[in-house]
């Protein structure tokens, strides 16, 4: 089962760029849902794999958190067919009305194109810079999808918490969430160098504390917080004021390393480097931005360094900074989101 936990969690949400119709989905379950998908001693899930040739796998449970997030990677097709296989074991294994949200839904509740006597609703996770791409020029690629599969298709208006990604739900009939998977898919492949830099969804239960130092993770995985690592960093050999001498000498002194996006770092830094000058003022903390990415991914790797309450408020800092962000390109997309309401 553990294995099965981890399998995946933090794969690209967009494209596999092994192969140009690879693909990684996720959406969201609830815990029961996923022991549902799972199966006993992972049967379900090995026999999904085993028929679509598809990688596929859970989060880990969190305490206090009803939803999971399953990851499915592998051919378009073979996707598409996976999550109809999810539809079909969710439907063949209803869950108690008494947990929510509970993804099978009554015939009643269906605008399904066949009528059948079921449907069901997958949640699936999609990067708000690809809302656009799915909903299509005045709403045009969604009323496709929505006429050719037979599913209605609902988006959250707000980013999941610490993510650039957004909830869509596909409700619809087997067939037709194959059908409508098989169409997100394609405008998500057609159109997958706008998921570069996607911030995404950790499930985890957010208090005030936590919300300052939680791991949020970029769209290739990298950790935002590796607390911890490389404590003992050498001091700078720059210049260094007698303040950064005394934190140096403070064992509490603590390294951390953050990975953002390439396309987020200009926000943080600010005109003339205002905002990150004001953030390093606020924390008390030495915040060190890499001139050129540190990896094949992009990624400029923030370095931050001083006591463990200092680096919490940089954290928390650079995490509000880069919510800003995240609302401000949201706003763009909004009246597009508009469109696709005017579908349900």
């Amino acid at each position: 089962m553990s294995q099965l936990s981890n399998t995946d969690q933090h794969a690209d949400p967009a494209i596999d760029n092994q192969a140009e119709d690879q693909l990684t989905l996720r959406a969201l379950v609830t815990t029961k849902e996923a022991g549902v998908v799972i199966g006993k001693a992972g049967k379900n899930v090995a026999e999904l794999r085993d028929t679509t040739g598809v990688k596929a796998g859970v989060s880990k449970v969190v305490q206090g958190v009803h939803d999971r997030v399953l990851t499915v990677s592998g051919s378009l097709e073979g996707v598409a067919k996976a999550y109809s296989l999810i539809a079909q074991t969710l439907l063949d294994n209803p869950i108690s009305p008494a947990t929510p949200p509970i993804s099978p839904v009554s015939s009643s509740d269906s605008n399904g194109a066949d009528g059948s006597a079921s449907s069901t609703t997958i949640r699936l996770l999609i990067s708000h810079n690809l809302m656009g791409t799915v909903i299509g020029r005045q709403g045009a690629k969604i009323k496709h999808i929505q006429d050719t599969s037979g599913v209605r298709m609902i988006a959250s208006k707000t980013l999941l918490p610490q993510s650039t990604e957004r909830v869509v739900e596909v409700r619809g009939t087997v067939e037709g969430i194959h059908l409508a998977v098989l169409e997100i898919g394609q405008c998500l492949i057609d159109d997958k160098e706008r998921a570069y830099g996607t911030i995404l969804y950790n499930p985890t239960k957010v208090d005030e504390q936590q919300r300052r130092t939680s791991i949020t993770r970029t769209g290739n995985g990298t950790d935002f917080d590796n607390q911890q690592q490389q404590q003992q960093q050498q001091p700078s050999s720059r210049r260094t004021s007698v303040s950064s001498q005394s934190m140096q000498n403070n064992p509490n002194m603590r390294t951390q390393h953050i990975s953002i996006p390439s396309d987020m770092v200009g926000c943080i830094i600010g005109r003339g480097g205002a905002k990150i000058t004001e953030i390093r003022r606020l924390s008390g903390s030495r915040i060190s931005i890499a001139k050129v990415p540190h990896d094949e991914t992009g990624e400029r790797m923030f370095t931050i360094q001083g006591t463990p309450e200092s680096n919490e408020r940089a954290l928390y800092l650079l995490y509000e900074q880069l919510e800003h962000e995240k609302e401000r390109r949201l706003r763009g997309v909004l009246q597009e989101e508009d469109i696709l309401e005017e579908e349900e």
